[in-house]
C-alpha cells in the first residue's frame, strides 16, 4: 500500500519539475519573460545561506552567456512566487536584469514546500544542515523510511542516516556549520558530545585550524576521559589505621577502604558499649 502511495506522492512531483524542464521548447505559451520586480522568493525555501561569491560567479555566467535554464513560478494575484531557481533569481538581479525567463506552473502550498525541497536536494548545493532538515521534512510529509527516500533521490540509505543525524547537534554547532565555520565531517565527529564539549570542540577547529583528523583524536580523548568528580572521588584516602588498632583493642571487629570505615557489631550491648565509650 505504502509503495503505490510513494508512486503518486514523491517520486510524482520529482517528475513535473523534470517534466517543466523538458517541456521548456514545446510549451512556449508557459514561459514568460518575468520583471524580476514582481517576483518574490518561495516562504519554504530550505536554503536558508547563499554564497555571495558563488552568486557573483553565476551572475557573471548569466551576464556573459544568458539565463540557460528558465526559473519556476507559481502565479499569485499581483507577484510570481519562485518554486524553483532562487540562485538563478538572486543572481539576474545582481547581473542588474530586468526580466528573466520563467516557467509557469500551478502549485498549492504544499507543493510549493515541496517543490523547494525537491529542487534543492536535486542541485546538490544545500548546506549539511539545510539538506539534513530538507530530508526530514519529507520522511514526515511522506511518512516514508530512510530507505525509500534513498531509493527515490539516488542517494545511499547511510547517507541519508548520517546527515539526518546532524540535526542531533546543538544548535550553535549547526549554525557554525551553517556559516561554513566547520565542515559536515568536523560536525559528524562531535555527535554525542553534550553542547559544552561541542562548543570546546567548535571553538577548537576555528581557533586552531584543526583538521578531521586531529578533531577525531581530540572526541577519543574527551569521551575516554574520567570526568572531574570521578577523579576527585578515586583520590579521596583516609588513613583509618589508628582508629581500627583502637576499636579492636576495644573488642569491636572493624574494617576500612579508602573514605569508609565500617564496624561490625555482634549484639545489642556491644552497641550500647560503642555508644557509652563516645560519651566518655
Amino acid at each position: 500500500m505504502k509503495s503505490k502511495a510513494l508512486g503518486r506522492g514523491l517520486d510524482a512531483l520529482f517528475g513535473e519539475i523534470d517534466e517543466a524542464y523538458e517541456n521548456e521548447g514545446t510549451k512556449n505559451d508557459n514561459i514568460l519573460n518575468i520583471n524580476l520586480k514582481d517576483i518574490v522568493p518561495n516562504p519554504f525555501q530550505p536554503r536558508k545561506v547563499f554564497n555571495e561569491e558563488s552568486l557573483q560567479e553565476l551572475s557573471e555566467s548569466i551576464k556573459k552567456d544568458g539565463l540557460l535554464q528558465p526559473i519556476v513560478v507559481k502565479e499569485n494575484i499581483d507577484t510570481y512566487m519562485i518554486i524553483a531557481g532562487e540562485r538563478r533569481y538572486r543572481a539576474s538581479k545582481l547581473a542588474k536584469l530586468k526580466t528573466i525567463r520563467a516557467i509557469i506552473l500551478n502549485a498549492d502550498d504544499e507543493k510549493m514546500r515541496q517543490f523547494a525541497l525537491i529542487e534543492n536536494i536535486q542541485r546538490d548545493d544545500l548546506n549539511s544542515i539545510e539538506l539534513a532538515l530538507a530530508y526530514s521534512e519529507l520522511l514526515k510529509l511522506h511518512n516514508i523510511t530512510h530507505e525509500e527516500l534513498a531509493i527515490i533521490i539516488h542517494k545511499s540509505r547511510a547517507n541519508i542516516t548520517n546527515t539526518i543525524r546532524l540535526l542531533q547537534l546543538s544548535s550553535k554547532t549547526q549554525k557554525a556549520l551553517l556559516d561554513n565555520k566547520i565542515s559536515a565531517g568536523h560536525a559528524k565527529v562531535m555527535i554525542g558530545l553534550d553542547e559544552k564539549q561541542q562548543q570546546l570542540i567548535v571553538n577548537s577547529i576555528i581557533g586552531q585550524k584543526l583538521s578531521v583528523r586531529e578533531v577525531e583524536v581530540l572526541v577519543k580523548k574527551m569521551k575516554n576521559s574520567v570526568t572531574p568528580k570521578e577523579i576527585k572521588k578515586e583520590e579521596i584516602k583516609y588513613d583509618f589505621s589508628k582508629v581500627k588498632d583502637k576499636l579492636v583493642t576495644l573488642g569491636f571487629k572493624t574494617k576500612f577502604t579508602n573514605n569508609k570505615l565500617t564496624i561490625d557489631f555482634n549484639s545489642e550491648s556491644q552497641i550500647e558499649d560503642f555508644f557509652q565509650y563516645l560519651s566518655k
